[in-house]
């Protein structure tokens, strides 16, 4: 029983520090565009995430969880150990919380899958043995470094340039956007529901088929974009701000719908990405009490609560260092960029969703940042802070599973065996 006590308050207390490190970072990536175009300052959009983050955490978060993410080791090959397990989830919960803290401090938008994904590929490779790990699983994730920027670069570029030629090279480019941008909620609507319905509503163990999901997100896009054409068809021209900022007002109607795009964004986030920091939780608890190791481990409410207050405090806390370098460093944006950056992130979101392709949610969006900045010529893009971001991205397996071996050996040192 003491020995279950003193595991349980060691899963909690990592788990709210890997919590607060996606908070810092993952969360703060998609905040960043709301908050580089203006459409919402930093104290709103935290409050936005704050919101949405917990409802999709929360709500969303899941019943039960793998005990070891993405597949990358086989579990079965600790059943006669059960307390290398316990050693191990702790030792990549801190070592991924800690490599978190480490990026975000220095701005760096690093992903929090791939922290705990290299966390585990660390301490199974020593504490089990190299052939437990799934290589050819970790291999796909490494894959999804260009896979994903590139795929939502290009479809960020392409959203872009159909904004330019429809609206913004027009004459009249109100008149165009009260036109076109009804259009352009319909889809954010649509892809936003999809990323929410196929990677938030399973985990509730609400069930959905592929056809009724895209019929119900259908439906669901088509009265957001009644709605927001009818608020769009009231915003008037401003000639004051127009001699100052020439496409003034059409960037306001763009304004309306990023927080749209931000809210869903947040939502789709907390319910998927809160597995990274209670999966192994899960399991630590799982474990601690029946001392037997399993694929899937339940989930109390109160570890879903865990997670959503861990994401929430990191964003408030330390989220603008990365707000402020996708959002502001890469390339200047307004609200119409960020939305282009925004809709491609989460079509890539969708198309990944559907293929089974495992991507990061940071790598999407700073290629969808990075596809935007293209769009007006590599000379509106900042390639030191590219540089410093893809650099960071590279080291992120190999920190989080070194740091996880030194944890691990600590762990198994000074901490009892489960009884």
């Amino acid at each position: 029983m003491e020995h279950e006590i003193i595991y349980v308050s060691l899963a909690a207390a990592f788990g709210i520090f890997m919590a607060w490190g996606i908070g810092a970072n993952d969360v703060a990536n998609a905040m960043a565009t709301s908050v580089g175009s203006k459409a919402l300052t930093i104290k709103q959009a935290i409050l936005v995430a704050a919101v949405f983050e917990f409802l999709g955490a929360v709500l969303a978060g899941g019943a039960v969880t793998s005990t070891i993410r993405k597949g990358i080791v086989d579990a079965n090959q600790l059943a006669d150990s059960p307390e290398l397990l316990i050693y191990g989830m702790l030792a990549a919960l801190l070592a991924a919380g800690t490599w978190l803290l480490i990026a975000s401090s220095k701005g760096w938008p690093v992903s929090t899958t791939h922290s705990i994904v290299g966390a585990i590929v660390g301490f199974a490779a020593v504490g089990i043995g190299v052939d437990a790990v799934k290589w050819s699983k970790v291999g796909t994730i490494v894959l999804s470094w260009i896979v994903s920027p590139l795929t939502a670069g290009l479809i960020a570029f392409l959203i872009f340039e159909s904004v330019r030629r429809l609206i913004l090279q027009q004459e009249n480019p109100l008149e165009k956007a009260k036109k076109f941008v009804p259009f352009y909620i319909f889809l954010a609507a649509f892809t936003m529901t999809l990323v929410t319905i196929l990677k938030g509503l399973s985990h509730v163990g609400l069930t959905i088929s592929v056809k009724d999901s895209y019929l119900l997100a259908a439906a669901i896009a088509t009265l957001v974009a009644l709605i927001g054409a009818f608020a769009i068809r009231r915003i008037q021209p401003d000639p004051r701000h127009e001699k100052k900022q020439h496409f003034y007002t059409v960037e306001r109607v763009f304004a309306v719908l990023m927080v749209v795009t931000a809210c869903s964004m947040a939502f789709a986030h907390g319910s998927n990405d809160v597995a990274n920091a209670i999966g192994p939780v899960a399991a630590i608890i799982s474990v601690a009490k029946n001392g037997l190791v399993g694929e899937k481990a339940a989930l109390s409410n109160w570890v879903l609560f865990l997670g959503g207050a861990g994401i929430v405090t990191g964003l408030a806390t330390y989220g603008r260092h990365v707000i402020r370098t996708v959002g502001e460093k890469i390339t200047q944006l307004t609200p119409s960029r960020g939305f282009a950056a925004e809709l491609a992130a989460a079509t890539t979101i969708v198309i990944a969703s559907g293929t089974g392709i495992p991507i990061s949610t940071t790598h999407t969006l700073v290629g969808a940042v990075l596809g935007v900045g293209l769009a007006r010529g590599i000379e509106a893009i900042d390639l030191r802070v590219v540089g410093r971001i893809v650099v960071s991205w590279v080291v992120t397996i190999p920190a989080g599973a070194g740091l996880a071996i030194v944890f691990f050996y600590i762990f198994k040192a000074v901490l009892p065996a489960v009884m």
